[in-house]
């Protein structure tokens, strides 16, 4: 037998073999489901070989674009945001034993890791005020699709019904998981006034189809929602699971989704001690109230407390017949590398500040978002808030008579990234800014902001 080099790819011989083993007829059909326009064609023009030195320079010239925050004022959320986070979390994530996404192929090896992990359970099934968090997701978006699929399997019904104010890409990844298990996604209608759930309008939508109704806590607009509690009740008064979406920098000062009786806790954990980053990594929350039908059908891992048959104290993966170690088709998911390392960092972040702290956190986020719309409401021709409603981190406002592209991009010169365009995903919202305010504004950058806009307003 003559063994090939395991850098020299497969010939046309061995591709006619496997494509024949398949049933396909060439190499194409295997991407059909990706649209032809997303294809490229023609070839590849490559530009001509550099030097080590040539290529450190095109490098640095492409990295000198960036924006580089600290050299600006950063409002911008929208499911990232800006948060302080303590050194010693850093310090920590940089050992050796923790230093790595993976969670061990043999688990119980490393009960370093388990012990860190099922920490970051035990604190955060505390916040979430609910009995049950797995060892994380990838984010908020993957562990929203995740939960309707959940909520298919304990149901067996195949609708969800969605809030009109969520964030478009969330739900686009929902829709990404839910397409391909036959669930439909229907959406119901909120106040235009103040972003009450129309519980008229979910009323009619209920029937014996709906496996679960799922809101955000703040929304993605940042206004909070004054009757989710009724939400739920009708939900469940239909036989249909209640999901809640949650941003658990607000739990310290805020209802726990728990005490709002979600069966089904979603969010994202990057606001407790995990940088931007260009987007990601984050950290996707997914929990469940303690019910087994729930817990057997709750995807990704769980690490359990239990005894060595010495009497010690050991932590292990459990109900892995759930998880990728039994057959793909009926595992509830199929995370491999999961997001350990910012789960240990949350975990960090969590023991470092403490019931007080998060409260803490809680109200200075609070009252920074209730100072800057104070501000920006008493600039003339400006519309602040777009919705009557308590606000928490995020708050959406207009300029009357000006482009919101054009009003972020006026402040941008005077070196303020404002917040985000969102007219593109809401018609009913036109030239409306969504801006972030966090603990790490002061109240000179807050004025600064307002005194920026109210220039860009009459200018």
């Amino acid at each position: 037998m003559v063994l090939k080099h395991p850098l020299i790819g497969l010939t046309d011989e061995e591709i006619s073999s496997m494509l024949l083993e398949m049933g396909l007829r060439n190499i194409n059909e295997l991407f059909k489901d990706i649209p032809p326009r997303l294809f490229m064609h023609g070839k590849l023009e490559y530009s001509k070989p550099l030097t080590e030195s040539e290529v450190k320079q095109v490098i640095e010239d492409i990295i000198s674009k960036n924006v580089v925050v600290g050299e600006v004022k950063l409002f911008i959320g929208g499911g990232v945001w800006p948060h302080f986070i303590p050194s010693v979390v850093k310090e920590v994530l940089r050992r050796s034993e923790l230093l790595t996404s993976y969670t061990p192929y043999q688990p119980e090896a490393s009960q370093g890791m388990l012990q860190a992990l099922f920490e970051y359970q035990s604190l955060m099934a505390e916040l979430l005020d609910i009995e049950v968090v797995n060892a994380s997701m990838y984010d908020w978006a993957t562990a929203l699709g995740e939960s309707f699929r959940m909520a298919k399997r304990v149901t067996r019904r195949n609708k969800i019904l969605y809030p009109h104010y969520i964030s478009y890409e969330r739900l686009e990844v929902a829709r990404t998981y839910s397409e391909p298990s036959s669930i439909i996604l229907q959406e119901y209608s909120q106040d235009k006034i103040d972003g009450s759930v129309d519980l008229e309008d979910l009323k009619n939508k209920m029937d014996r189809d709906v496996a679960a109704v799922y809101i955000e806590y703040p929304s993605y607009l940042g206004f909070i929602p004054i009757n989710i509690r009724e939400v739920g009740e009708v939900a469940h008064d239909h036989g249909s699971l209640f999901i809640i979406g949650v941003d658990p920098s607000m739990l310290g000062i805020f209802e726990s989704p728990g005490r709002l009786g979600a069966d089904i806790v979603v969010g994202e954990g990057q606001p407790l001690g995990i940088p931007m980053s260009f987007g990601g990594p984050l950290l996707g929350i997914m929990g469940c109230r303690m019910d087994s039908q729930l817990i057997r059908q709750l995807p990704g891992r769980l690490i359990g407390l239990t005894e060595t048959t010495r009497g010690e104290r050991a932590y292990t993966m459990i109900l892995q017949a759930r998880e990728q170690h039994i057959k793909r088709e009926k595992a509830t998911s199929n995370i491999c590398t999961n997001q350990a390392l910012c789960a240990v960092a949350v975990a960090v972040y969590l023991s470092l500040l403490g019931k007080n702290g998060i409260i803490e956190l809680g109200r200075q986020i609070l009252s920074r978002t209730k100072y800057l719309i104070s501000r920006l409401s008493r600039v003339g021709n400006l519309q602040a808030p777009l919705f009557k409603a308590i606000h928490f981190k995020e708050f959406t406002y207009r300029v009357r008579g000006k482009k919101a592209e054009h009003v972020l991009a006026e402040l941008y010169k005077k070196k303020i990234l404002a917040g985000i365009s969102i007219s593109r995903f809401y018609s009913d919202l036109p030239e409306a800014i969504l801006t972030c305010v966090t603990e790490i504004h002061s109240k000179k950058d807050l004025d600064l902001y307002a005194e920026s806009l109210r220039e860009v307003v009459e200018g």
